[in-house]
């Protein structure tokens, strides 16, 4: 194939990514989500903005995991000083829990509704408001035609949308970027520290477009993410290291 023909193939799939909500290769020092080898499993090693991701919580305990999990990548989104909608029917999230995941409750914006269809509708058009740095829905279920055009929304705005469902047994195809489901992992005490440990995560990427779905174990600590294996690595050399 001439090299004319391969850059244009080239370029066009560099287009059609990031149409999708997918950016280029980071440069030194851009900003990313510190989720590890996580971003690995998105194309170009980065977490996509500005498109629609698809959160599975089929428990209560599943839907606070995910509820934490998310405050942590919301504390990235919303580090300009930009606020993020909530919007629900039955509202469980306790404001001031954000805090410990570095997200300030007052620049949260909750929008307690009766009626899921108003659910959508009221993300629908929070996301088209360039000025929010994302929104979350819980709903139950989502067809494809809502879901293309919550999608249709985000790419005007680039305003980064968290769809959380509750009923698995209704999972169709839609246009989300990613399905997720996050599941509690035992902390683990530092040697010597009474209390509990960080808060742990089973990672699970069902389903990624462009991408590489897997499961992954994360730890919130310092404000950020920690790969769990990477760290245990580290305790152990230090283990041997003082030994």
């Amino acid at each position: 194939m001439p090299d004319t023909k391969k850059d244009i193939i080239s370029q066009l799939r560099k287009d059609i990514l990031l149409w999708e909500g997918f950016k280029p290769p980071a440069t030194a020092g851009a900003d990313t989500f510190g989720l590890g080898p996580l971003e690995s499993a998105f194309p170009n090693d980065i977490f996509p903005t500005g498109t629609i991701h698809e959160m599975i919580c089929p428990t209560p305990e599943q839907a606070a995991a995910t509820g934490g999990f998310m405050s942590g990548l919301l504390a990235s989104l919303m580090n300009h000083e930009s606020a993020c909608l909530w919007i629900g029917t039955t509202r469980k999230l306790f404001p001031p829990a954000l805090m410990a995941f570095d997200v300030e409750p007052d620049r949260v914006i909750f929008v307690d509704l009766q009626r899921e269809k108003d659910v959508l509708w009221a993300m629908e058009e929070a996301l088209k408001c360039e000025g929010l740095a994302a929104v979350v829905a819980e709903v139950r279920e989502i067809s494809f035609m809502q879901s293309r055009r919550l999608q249709l929304a985000v790419e005007n705005s680039k305003v980064t949308g968290f769809i959380l469902r509750n009923d698995p047994r209704k999972l169709g195809t839609n246009t989300c970027v990613a399905r997720w489901q996050i599941s509690s992992l035992p902390s683990e005490l530092e040697d010597g520290l009474p209390g509990v440990g960080f808060p742990r995560w089973q990672v699970e990427l069902l389903r990624v477009r462009n991408g590489n779905p897997g499961c992954w174990r994360l730890e919130w600590m310092d404000g950020h993410f920690v790969p769990v294996d990477e760290k245990t690595n580290i305790h152990e050399l230090q283990k041997r290291q003082a030994g």
